[in-house]
Parts: structure tokens; C-alpha cells; sequence
């Protein structure tokens, strides 16, 4: 039997099992031995039955005594047959498998393994499970495998084809790291870390084995996502170097002075451009830190040494507010800045292509409208993205290609953990701005049920009529069935948000201006509501996420966001972040009639810090990396065994030795890489 034959090969594989296999994605022998464990149970330890305490789960060695007992009820039936040890008896009863009668021979001792319950009837087992006692048990006496299921398999049936199919492949799988790698990091054989991940003979065999698949999976990562993206950092040829490193100018013009945070990323940018290679940057940083600054300060120090800047926002409001920012600091400066947007008038456009083109503009500013083909630059320097994640792996390519090596900074107001910024920006170097400016007001959290309604709906009208304004978020639903994958929102939703503002014009706020905000509006309506919403017009903005990012309104007070267990902490972060942006006291209120106690945690986890990096941790340990911001919606393959808040040294050792290998001569290995890259080409980074 070879690794690359199907499953149907196995003995006791019919039709029906090779359905099932198909369900789990198994189709060859090679699937099935990388279809690893979810998890495992001990039952290597063996509890006397004197001993059995009532809850614990227990596996227990015994013979049985007697003949098995057979009722009916109705259409049920009970086996009942009794066991005993050394130490005592113990009666079990199985419902609707009346066969075991015929199973249990009184010569033979058997493996038994439930959870111990104490009642009328004396001692048991609830649910056991059983095997006969040998040499080569694999469902108790040990370290057992639980695997995800599917109809038609079961957890026994399930391992006894894992153990049919690593003895007949013995000696078969191959290693593809090299040598040096594995010698580097104490790896274990490949051979031996696949056959001891499904039965470890002790707990150092799983660790040993656990430790070589992780730091494998998490290199073959790190290494497809390098190769896709081109591989860390481009050099800069002599006359394309900055030679004017002054930003003194700049900083005397800003109306504040920076944060300890936002000087340690300059110096750390600016030693990006004095290496002699391009910089390559990802800035972190909460709304409000201060990344503008810093972006202003890079576009600075691009026009003194005659490059041009593009600095791309995903929404037409965030763009504006941006180019009025630039232009109020850099008109003091001799620095031309320039706004091009989707729904400029066509003349405006031509003309501002026109001066980009020859030169005159040294800042552009802008949204997708910066990607189309007609749009020169005389010499493009810098490629800066805000809200980066916004954008696709291709949609950043055709920016940076209008330049030559151009240096690149993105930024986020997503707090990442840092292991998964290693996976989704593995050729960036990370900076992030921790630390807010001065005077800036905490924002007051509470979380509470639906019940409390009226009373939210009295304080919303309360701080309207002292000028204030508010907005009130709804959740996303499901997808329909016959929706695309474009993430655009569904009917359900805009129902949902349509119907919530209208009962709220009718009723509690009928003497209030609502708006209403959601995803299926086209561009121009929404940048008016939002216009309308930051001059005022509107009071109480209704809406589903697409404010996370893109409007401000230092004016708003309030966020109230109902159905809260339905999002991530950092997007509730990252929502609350749009109130306490001005001079009046903020509060965020989140709504949720969920009792489960990962929301409670989650809920009151918001109500105590407001440090989105710390959100953002907690986040990944609570719902993992492929709820963290629609991760997986980006195209990364799923982690079979690594776990990127757990296995962070892991992570930094992989990512370590990918950046230092030069070049992969190893043939194994880029045949490895060069498979996984099929998966991540098309990846949203």
C-alpha cells in the first residue's frame, strides 16, 4: 500500500465508509493520516471500581460476572451485565444494543470508560465505552485520539483504519524539511511525529510530535505568504535614496507635539530609509493615537526630496477627511496635496491627473480611484494605505507598481495579536502606537440586556437635546444562500436595520432626525448620510458596520450596539472608537441577551479596558484566528494543529527560519511550498 492510494484500499472501506471519508475531504491514504486529532483522552490511568467517584470519568479494567439482563420498553431495550475487578462489582446498562449479550465472555477482560454515576440502582458507568484487552488497544489503556466525525463513522471504527493504514505505510513518509532545519529547532522525524500525533505511546511522544507538525505547519505558511508576497525587502538604487532627512519643518507645523509612541515610529521609519532598502511597514495604532501624524511626517520628508506620496483610504469620507488634514498642515509647508475620488466630476478628475502626471502634486489622496490604469505619477516615493486589510494583495500591487520600489507604510486601527500580524504580514516589520495623546477622554462602557431599552432611548434623546448625537449599530446576519462572496450584506440585514430606524422615527425619536446607513446603499448615498450625520443634520445614525471605519464625528456621544455576542471584541473596539473623539463625555452601551459564558467574559472584558491590543489577545483566545476580523474571508488555509495565541515561540522560531534560508534548494521542500501557494495566491493581505 502507497501513501498516495485511496482509502477504498483499506480493509472494512466499502461504499458507505468511502462516502463518509469523502464528507471528512479523505480521499487518499496520505488525507487520512493528515487528518490529525481535535483532541484527547486519557485513559491510560485504570481506576479500581472501590475507588469510582460519582462525576469523574473513569476507565476501568474488569471481567464480567454473570449473564447479561434483557429488557424492552416499548421500542427501547436495556442490556444490563455486571463487572467486577479485584476490588469490587459494577453493573452497566446499554440502551437499543441488545448484540452485547453475545459480546462479553466471562474468560476475557475488557476495557470500560464513562463518566461514574451514583443512583438507585448503585454504582455505573454512563454511556461507556468499551474494547477488549490487548496488545494493541487503541481506544483505552492510553492516550486515545478523538477525531471530528460524520454520519456513518465512528471514533472506533475511525482509529482502527488510522492503525491499519500507518502499519501498512510504515517507513513511507518522507521529510521535507532539510537536515539543518530540523537539527536547528530539536525537530523529530516526520515519520515519527505523524504515527505518534494519533497514538502517542506517552505524553513526550505527543509534546515531541505536537512541537515538529506545528513549527511544520506554521513554516510552510510563513514560507508560501513570503513567496507569494515577493519576499521581504527590495533595495533602493542610489538615486532613488532620500537625501534630506530634516523633519524638523514638519513637526514644528503640527499643532501638538508627538507621543513618546509616535517618535519611537518615526525613528523607527526613518531607519527603514536610511538602510538602503525600501520600507515595508505595517503601523498598529487605536483610532485616535496619532497615525496620521506620522503618515503626514513620511509624506513630509518624501516632497522635500521631490517624490510623490499616495496615501489611499477605503471610503470617499475617510479620503476627504484625510486630504483636508494634509492640506491644513502642509499648505504652511509648500507641500501641494490633492484629493481624487470616485465622485469627482470628470474635469476635476483629468485635471488632477494632469498635475500628478507632470509633477505639480506631491501628495495625492484618495480611494480606489488612485488604482486605475490612466493614473501617472511623475515619480512616485510612497505608498500609504489606511485601514490596509480593506484592501487585496492585487488592489496594493497595482499602487506600488506605478513607482519603483516605492517605500510602503500600512496602517490599521484594528489592534492584531502579534502572532497573527507574523501570519498575515510576515514580510512587514511591525510598529504600534500604544500609548494616546494627551487629553483624550476614556470612553465609558456598560453592557446590558434589551430590557433596558427605554432607558437607552431616554439618554439617546437626552444628550440630542444637548447638541450631542449618537449612533446605534445593528449586527450583520447570515448570508442568503444565493448571496455572492463579495461580503456584501444581505437583504435579512438591511430589513433588519430599515425596519429597527423606522419604528424608531415613529416612536421614540419622532421629533428627532434618524438616518439610516447600510452596505447595499450606492457610494453617493452614503457619503451624503454621512456628510449629513457630521454636519448634524442627522441626530441618531442607524446603521450596520460600515462606519467602523470612515467617518468622524467629534460631536458623537453615544455608541449603542445591539446584539454585541455577535461581533469580535476588536470590532466592538474598533466601534467604539468612532464616540469620544471631541470634548464631551462618550459612552458605549452594549446590548446582548446572550448568557453564554464566553459572551460574559467578552462583555466584560469591554466594560474594563479600553487597550484594543489587549481586546485583541483575548479576542483570538476566545474565538481563534479564523473569527479574528473575518480572517479566514481572506483566503488563509485553515491551521490543522497550530494555535497562534498558544504556539506564538513556535510561530517566531518558523518565521525566523524562513527569513534566513536564502533560497529553497531543497526540492521536497519547494515542492511543499510550491502546493501550499495554490491555496494563499489568491489571499487579501
Amino acid at each position: 500500500m502507497r501513501l498516495t492510494d485511496g482509502v477504498e484500499t483499506l480493509k472494512s472501506v466499502g461504499e458507505a465508509r468511502l462516502t463518509s471519508f469523502n464528507r471528512l475531504g479523505i480521499s487518499t491514504i496520505s488525507d487520512l493520516l493528515e487528518f490529525f486529532p481535535r483532541d484527547y483522552l486519557d485513559r491510560g490511568k485504570i481506576s479500581p471500581i472501590a475507588e469510582l467517584g460519582h462525576g469523574q470519568m473513569a476507565t476501568i479494567l474488569v471481567s464480567r460476572v454473570g449473564n447479561a439482563q434483557f429488557r424492552q420498553f416499548g421500542n427501547k431495550n436495556v442490556t444490563r451485565i455486571y463487572f467486577s475487578d479485584d476490588t469490587g462489582q459494577i453493573g452497566i446498562s446499554w440502551f437499543n444494543q441488545p448484540y452485547l449479550k453475545q459480546v462479553f465472555a466471562e474468560r476475557d477482560k475488557y476495557y470500560i470508560s464513562g463518566r461514574v454515576s451514583w443512583g438507585v440502582a448503585g454504582i455505573t458507568l454512563e454511556n461507556p465505552d468499551w474494547e477488549k484487552a490487548g496488545a494493541d488497544n487503541l481506544s483505552a489503556g492510553r492516550i486515545v485520539p478523538v477525531y471530528k466525525l460524520t454520519a456513518g463513522m465512528t471514533q472506533k471504527v475511525l482509529r482502527g483504519l488510522i492503525r491499519q493504514a500507518l502499519d501498512a505505510t510504515s517507513g513511507q513518509i518522507a521529510d521535507f524539511l532539510p537536515q539543518d532545519i530540523l537539527q536547528a529547532h530539536g525537530l523529530c522525524h516526520r515519520g515519527f511525529a505523524v504515527e505518534n500525533i494519533h497514538f502517542p505511546a506517552c505524553g513526550e511522544d505527543f509534546y515531541t510530535a505536537r512541537k515538529r507538525l506545528v513549527f511544520e505547519e506554521l513554516f510552510l505558511l510563513q514560507a508560501a505568504l513570503l513567496t507569494a508576497k515577493g519576499h521581504l525587502k527590495q533595495k533602493i538604487t542610489p538615486t532613488d535614496m532620500f537625501e534630506n532627512m530634516d523633519i524638523n519643518p514638519i513637526l514644528q507645523a503640527l499643532p501638538y507635539e508627538l507621543t513618546g509612541d509616535q517618535s519611537k515610529v518615526i525613528n523607527e521609519i526613518l531607519a527603514d530609509i536610511s538602510s538602503g532598502y525600501a520600507l515595508n511597514r505595517l503601523l498598529q495604532g487605536d483610532v485616535g493615537s496619532g497615525k496620521t501624524a506620522v503618515a503626514m511626517v513620511l509624506c513630509y520628508l518624501a516632497g522635500v526630496n521631490r517624490f510623490q506620496s499616495a496615501v489611499m483610504a477605503p471610503t470617499e469620507t475617510l479620503a476627504t477627511q484625510h486630504y483636508h488634514a494634509f492640506s491644513e498642515i502642509f499648505g504652511k509647508l509648500g507641500v501641494k496635496c490633492a484629493l481624487l475620488s470616485g465622485s469627482m466630476k470628470a474635469k476635476e478628475k483629468r485635471e488632477v491627473k494632469a498635475r500628478l502626471s507632470n509633477g505639480e502634486i506631491d501628495v495625492i489622496i484618495g480611494t480606489h480611484a488612485l488604482l486605475q490604469e490612466n493614473v501617472e505619477f511623475a515619480r512616485l516615493g510612497l505608498v500609504i494605505t489606511d485601514e490596509q486589510h480593506r484592501f487585496g494583495v492585487r488592489q496594493r500591487a497595482a499602487l506600488n507598481s506605478k513607482g519603483r520600489a516605492p517605500h510602503i507604510l500600512v496602517m490599521t486601527a484594528t489592534p492584531i495579536p502579534r502572532s497573527l500580524a507574523m501570519v498575515l504580514y510576515g514580510d512587514m516589520d511591525i510598529s504600534a502606537i500604544r500609548q494616546m495623546p494627551p487629553g483624550r477622554q476614556p470612553i465609558d462602557t456598560y453592557s446590558v440586556t434589551k430590557a433596558y431599552h427605554q432607558r437607552l432611548f431616554a439618554f439617546i434623546k437626552k444628550e440630542v437635546e444637548e447638541g450631542r448625537q449618537a449612533y446605534i449599530i445593528c449586527p450583520l446576519i447570515q448570508k442568503d444562500e444565493d448571496e455572492d462572496e463579495s461580503g456584501a450584506q444581505n437583504k435579512q440585514e438591511i430589513t433588519q436595520v430599515i425596519k429597527f430606524a423606522e419604528e424608531l422615527k415613529t416612536g421614540d425619536f419622532a421629533d428627532i432626525s434618524v438616518g439610516i446607513l447600510h452596505g447595499r446603499m450606492k457610494p453617493a448615498e452614503k457619503n451624503a448620510i454621512m456628510s449629513a450625520f457630521a454636519n448634524n443634520e442627522i441626530q441618531v445614525l442607524v446603521s450596520t458596520t460600515v462606519v467602523e471605519v470612515g467617518i468622524n464625528v467629534p460631536n458623537a456621544t453615544i455608541m449603542m450596539i445591539e446584539n454585541a455576542e455577535r461581533f469580535g471584541l476588536s470590532q466592538l473596539h474598533q466601534l467604539r472608537g468612532r464616540v469620544g473623539r471631541g470634548q464631551h463625555k462618550s459612552y458605549c452601551i452594549l446590548v446582548t441577551d446572550a448568557k453564554s459564558k464566553v459572551t460574559k467574559q467578552r462583555m466584560e472584558a469591554m466594560t474594563k479596558t479600553g487597550d484594543g491590543f489587549v481586546l485583541s489577545e483575548m479576542d483570538l483566545e476566545l474565538r481563534g484566528p479564523g473569527e479574528f476580523f473575518g480572517t479566514m474571508q481572506h483566503g488563509l488555509p485553515r491551521l490543522l494543529l497550530a494555535n497562534l495565541y498558544k504556539d506564538m515561540e513556535v510561530l517566531a522560531a518558523a518565521r525566523e527560519a524562513v527569513i534566513n534560508m536564502r533560497e529553497v534548494s531543497h526540492i521536497p521542500l519547494k515542492n511543499k511550498i510550491d502546493k501550499l501557494l495554490t491555496k494563499v495566491k489568491g489571499v487579501a493581505l
